[in-house]
């Protein structure tokens, strides 16, 4: 019970889950590093519901306290779409990163700018028993129509950061790791994590 594991398989949120944590005097694995294959169907009705179903889900295929987020990018000018469904947002079958930052820029190019949005995420963690404890964090900029840097992922690249001038893929690392809604996310998850592996 003295380690974490980071649930999920995105490549891109377990580097930036792993940079989170570095420091905070928590070990933690990731699924593959204990041949751990589950794919938990995110049906939520709410990034809460689907970050705690995947993170019980995890916790109890492993026996292991459990991290789990869920996010999404919330666009004023589509009603507050993609939201919960960010990560699948696209008409194309096994869509790319680029797909759907194209198919975004796509329903919001008739819309009139700024195209005002923000980033929100969830993080729950459960234990194998399956109490589950929750943080939020939130970032807020706007969509921009070009793509600008090439750090990140997801709709990083056209997500022009508010008060800085910058898009989120602009962003070196530790810039990311203190103003991403991950970040706080995390950082507000922190006293969680601490109590249950009693730091």
């Amino acid at each position: 019970m003295n380690k974490l594991l980071i649930a999920t398989n995105n490549k891109g949120k377990v580097k930036e889950l792993q940079d989170l944590l570095k420091g905070s005097g928590i070990q933690f694995v990731t699924p593959s590093q204990i041949n751990l294959e589950l794919d938990v169907e995110e049906d939520g009705v709410n990034y809460e519901e689907n970050a705690g179903k995947k993170a019980i889900a995890f916790a109890q295929a492993s026996g292991l306290i459990s991290l789990a987020d869920d996010s999404g990018l919330e666009v004023a000018a589509l009603g507050g779409a993609p939201g919960l469904y960010s990560a699948r947002y696209s008409p194309k079958p096994r869509a790319q990163d680029k797909d759907r930052r194209d198919f975004l820029l796509e329903n919001l190019k008739d819309k009139p700018r700024p195209w005002n949005a923000h980033f929100h995420a969830t993080i729950a963690v459960a234990t194998p028993a399956g109490s589950v404890e929750f943080a939020e964090g939130n970032c807020f900029g706007e969509i921009i129509p070009e793509e600008r840097g090439s750090g990140g992922f997801g709709y990083d690249p056209i997500f022009l950061m508010e008060g800085l001038g910058r898009t989120m893929a602009e962003l070196d690392m530790d810039e990311k790791n203190r103003l991403s809604h991950r970040a706080l996310a995390v950082m507000n998850a922190m006293p969680i994590l601490k109590k249950m592996f009693g730091l």
